[in-house]
């Protein structure tokens, strides 16, 4: 389930996700069941995510696979990740981080992309270039926190329109706040 919400998001807010997925996750709980889902069904609850044709097809298909090759499971491995349909760099690193625990790398979503870039943390602009330059900065035993962190930031303090600086914790070390 963490793996196919993870591919809703894909250019869809986390609102948005989160009221389409208790639908569709109660008709498809799980890879059994979507492998054998008909896409257009799978397009109609998630009509509102955007993009939904492609997100139904690449979850039906990326199901289909998981039954297949790994029994239903979702494997464990970011190389075999991302070659299911759907998922890159950003969901494999998600789904290991978050249902496993294993440090793949830095999730770069635009919440970690807006905030490293302002907080001075890297001057890159594309996520997979961000990801590489946060990850020669941060220990990766503290990768999967610092991008929980940093998404849970973005949200409610450090938003994109109304950041609140002046409630901030890290204004004394943002280079945006300092004088």
């Amino acid at each position: 389930q963490l793996l196919v919400a993870t591919v809703l998001s894909a250019q869809c807010t986390d609102e948005r996700v989160n009221k389409v997925t208790p639908v569709l996750f109660e008709k498809y709980p799980d890879a059994n069941v979507m492998a054998r889902a008909k896409v257009a069904d799978v397009e109609k609850i998630i009509m509102s995510t955007g993009f939904f044709r492609v997100k139904a097809k690449n979850i039906v298909k990326a199901s289909q696979i998981l039954v297949e090759k790994f029994e239903g499971d979702v494997p464990q491995d970011k190389s075999e990740l991302v070659k299911l349909p759907g998922v890159g760099t950003k969901t494999a690193n998600v789904v290991l981080g978050t249902a496993f625990g294993i440090a793949s790398g830095v999730v770069v979503d635009t919440h970690v992309s807006r905030l490293s870039q302002r907080m001075g943390l890297t001057k890159f602009k594309k996520p997979q270039d961000i990801e590489k330059d946060l990850e020669k900065k941060i220990a990766k035993k503290d990768w999967i926190e610092f991008s929980h962190l940093l998404i849970l930031h973005g949200r409610k303090t450090c938003k994109a329109r109304n950041h609140d600086c002046a409630k901030c914790f890290l204004q004394e070390i943002c280079p945006q706040t300092i004088s």
